[in-house]
């Protein structure tokens, strides 16, 4: 099978791969046409494609995360490269492959990734604290280990959510190290709540995320998740005014840093302030490690990368 990493302008290939996205549309010409527009992928990368001449059966045979056969040309439009698919079919039990051969995972096994994350939670030593933050885990315990971290911007794979706070964890036990005067506990608890409320946010089916829910839709994972905070201090008659109950809401509220980028306000205590770049470096990094990881090795640049302010990432020969 040919991987899509491998995949070059004006290949011509056959393949099996995921529809991880599909989407009907309509040409602009006269008579509009029908059209798949697509996102294909498999465990090494995707590619936006255009499946052209739709017909009404194509329209009820092909759907989001169905498994397909592929033939097809890669071509490169407005520099960047696309898949032009000439045939199209459903997969069968004679092809011999399933869905799980073409799902990114985290490198490290959830079930590990999830008690990495528990052990820290047990590891803090304030009363209320642990309280709120094994409240708020509890929530989501059956989703964390699979869900992604987001949709498409970082670690948007198959445990990518654990695999973000296991990864914060670490360079958070660093900073606290490094920083004797912040509160780890604090550090703990804003890592494993700040985007705890993810598996909510959005509709995930093995690590591929197909829309947001209405809650995330219309209150996002920030406020929800500060609003689990406030849920759990009730429910555990913790004092809602206390400056633990304030501290993890702040954490929570600012660690997107900037109104635009979804924070109602900016980080205004030392553990806030850690939190916000240990999130930002921990997803930068993951931004750049998963593009050089899906562009082809003999391609110099990596495609642009949204998070990095639309920068290309130069691949070092040593």
């Amino acid at each position: 099978m040919t991987a899509i990493k491998s995949l070059s302008s004006q290949d011509e290939f056959v393949g099996y791969y995921l529809l991880k996205e599909l989407e009907v549309k309509q040409t602009n010409s006269t008579p509009a046409k029908d059209y798949f527009d697509i996102v294909l992928c498999d465990s090494s990368g995707q590619l936006p494609a255009k499946y052209w001449d739709v017909s009404p059966t194509d329209k009820e045979t092909f759907f989001p995360m169905g498994l397909v056969k592929v033939q097809g040309l890669v071509q490169t439009y407005r520099e960047k490269l696309q898949i032009k698919i000439t045939r199209m079919r459903k997969t069968t039990p004679e092809d011999g492959v399933v869905l799980t051969d073409f799902i990114r995972s985290a490198p490290i096994s959830p079930a590990d990734l999830l008690a990495a994350i528990k052990q820290t939670v047990e590891s803090i030593t304030d009363r209320d604290i642990h309280t709120i933050v094994s409240y708020c885990v509890k929530k989501v315990e059956d989703k964390l280990s699979h869900y992604p971290a987001a949709k498409t911007h970082h670690h948007a794979y198959f445990a990518g959510l654990a695999y973000h706070i296991a990864r914060m964890l670490e360079l958070g036990e660093f900073v606290c190290k490094q920083r004797p005067f912040l509160n780890p506990d604090l550090i703990k608890a804003g890592i494993v709540l700040h985007d705890i409320a993810k598996p909510e946010e959005m509709i995930a089916q093995m690590g591929i995320v197909s829309d947001y829910s209405v809650q995330g839709k219309l209150v996002g994972h920030i406020s929800m998740a500060s609003n689990w905070i406030t849920e759990a201090a009730l429910v555990e008659g913790i004092d809602l005014q206390s400056e633990r109950v304030l501290a993890l809401q702040h954490l929570v509220l600012s660690h997107h840093n900037l109104g635009e980028w979804g924070s109602p306000v900016q980080p205004q205590t030392a553990e806030a302030v850690a939190l916000h770049h240990i999130d930002a470096l921990d997803a930068k990094l993951q931004m750049v490690e998963d593009a050089l990881q899906t562009t082809p090795e003999h391609e110099e640049w990596t495609p642009m990368i949204r998070g990095l302010e639309n920068k290309a990432i130069y691949r070092m020969k040593w």
